[in-house]
């Protein structure tokens, strides 16, 4: 295929060089979007005299066959081309001839380049979003079901205080709110238009920029054509973003490791979503989990590989800016993956939520209620909390658990000891006493599910309407 960028240069390049400087083979993915910005640039050429009417409906009619068949299959895309851009105008000149070559007036494969990215990573945005609330939901419902399932908390990895199963999962849930919002606030920065910047300096043909803006639903236009042709900001917090999400999905993902482990055995993962091992047949793993936490790896690789890329660049376009779309692409493939397969894989679970309150009974978890209980007496915190450690200390030596003491041994430490400690050190109550907003009450939980459920309700159409 010739060059359409031929003329200072024959374009006698190298073979290996052609293939090292095409990419095709991953910008291949924005051909609608391509096809999408050039019916917009070709309209407000159009709309501004610079191009006949005519010529821009038979532009416009090319490229959408154009679109219909690589759609349809009917059309394949020419690996040997040297990005999407030059493939889709190449073939739309060989459908309607010299027209076809008019397309490109008052634009720059620089600012097409943004363009194109732009609306891709809008429409992704949209379905990371969709499948974050996707998740947020599938945490509600098993978040629903384990309202009263007692577990223990960890602090440093060490049974430290009870709360319920649905609380642990709330957590994340509002984590993957924020993420959300993370979102959100992205995709305003990302839904700019840059098309009109040309190569650098603008154009010295009367465009109308801001036709061009509402032909494809940007909220705004860069304002610097400079910065509209040289700027991957949006690519940057994009992939941020990503890493946030993935941080916690990697998180939760150990949390299913452990849990499903014969050491815990707080839950059982599906068949659909564990596996076997080759040689041991008792095994169990849970591949799905682990893999999601390999993965967190890839995203912060591709996040340092944009940012070290941008780092040393002038202004404005330099080619090294090629590289931002295998990062972004398989970043954005990456997380929405793991998304669907955590949503499936909270969904179905088994959550053993007896070995869940057999371990809540072990490791002492009510001794800073016991302590509470001391201060409730009247007793000086600090000299409460000593007294229920030496307590401990005494359970540890003799095997026995703080609701297993007789009340003479109670006494032992101190004489504000009565009968009433069984109730107050009872894990159920613990739980129930800790209904400050955002505890781990059952009260308090319901709360937090009823805010889960309003922010999904809330969403019909989840970004773009905001």
């Amino acid at each position: 295929m010739s060059k359409l960028w031929q003329g200072r240069t024959q374009a006698n390049l190298n073979k290996k060089a052609d293939a090292f400087n095409s990419s095709i083979s991953f910008d291949s993915r924005l051909f609608k979007e391509d096809i999408e910005g050039s019916c917009a640039h070709a309209a407000m050429l159009a709309a501004k005299g610079i191009i006949t009417r005519a010529e821009a409906d038979e532009i416009e009619k090319g490229l959408m066959s154009i679109l219909e068949d690589i759609q349809s299959g009917a059309l394949e895309i020419d690996m040997s081309a040297e990005d999407i851009h030059m493939f889709v105008e190449s073939e739309l000149t060989k459908r309607i001839g010299e027209a076809g070559k008019k397309l490109h007036t008052a634009r720059s494969r620089n600012d097409q380049t943004a363009t194109d990215l732009r609306l891709n990573l809008r429409s992704e945005t949209d379905k990371i979003y969709a499948s974050l609330v996707g998740l947020i939901d599938a945490l509600q419902k098993k978040a629903s079901s384990h309202i009263n399932t007692i577990m223990p908390g960890y602090t440093h990895l060490q049974r430290a205080q009870p709360l319920t199963f649905a609380h642990h999962l709330c957590a994340y849930a509002f984590m993957f709110m924020r993420d959300c919002d993370r979102l959100k606030e992205a995709r305003h920065r990302i839904n700019i238009n840059p098309l009109g910047c040309a190569a650098l300096a603008g154009t010295t043909y009367d465009i109308d920029r801001e036709m061009t803006t509402s032909a494809l639903g940007f909220e705004g236009l860069s304002q610097n054509s400079l910065d509209g042709v040289s700027d991957r900001d949006f690519c940057v917090e994009l992939l941020s973003d990503i890493s946030i999400i993935m941080m916690h999905l990697s998180r939760i993902s150990e949390e299913i490791v452990l849990w499903s482990s014969w050491e815990f055995k707080f839950i059982e993962l599906s068949e659909g979503y564990s596996t076997g091992s080759s040689i041991m047949p008792q095994k169990k793993n849970p591949d799905m989990a682990e893999l999601i936490r390999g993965k967190t790896g890839r995203t912060y690789g591709n996040l340092i590989t944009l940012l070290t890329m941008l780092k040393g660049l002038p202004l404005a376009y330099n080619k090294d800016m090629q590289e931002d779309k295998q990062a972004v692409f398989d970043s954005i493939d990456t997380v929405k993956s793991c998304l669907e397969l955590m949503s499936l894989m909270i969904g179905d679970m088994k959550v053993n939520a007896e070995n869940m309150r057999s371990a809540a009974a072990k490791g002492f978890i009510n001794a800073t209620d016991c302590a509470d209980y001391l201060v409730s007496k009247g007793l000086a915190f600090r000299t409460a909390y000593k007294t229920v450690g030496s307590l401990v200390s005494r359970c540890i030596e003799t095997e026995k658990t703080l609701e297993s003491l007789t009340l003479s041994e109670y006494k032992e430490f101190s004489d504000l000891f009565a009968e009433d400690v069984y109730k107050f050190i009872k894990l159920e109550n613990c739980v129930k006493k800790r209904n400050s907003k955002g505890a781990t009450s059952p009260q308090s939980v319901l709360s937090q599910i009823e805010m889960m459920k309003d922010f999904i309700n809330s969403v019909s159409n989840p970004i773009a309407t905001t």
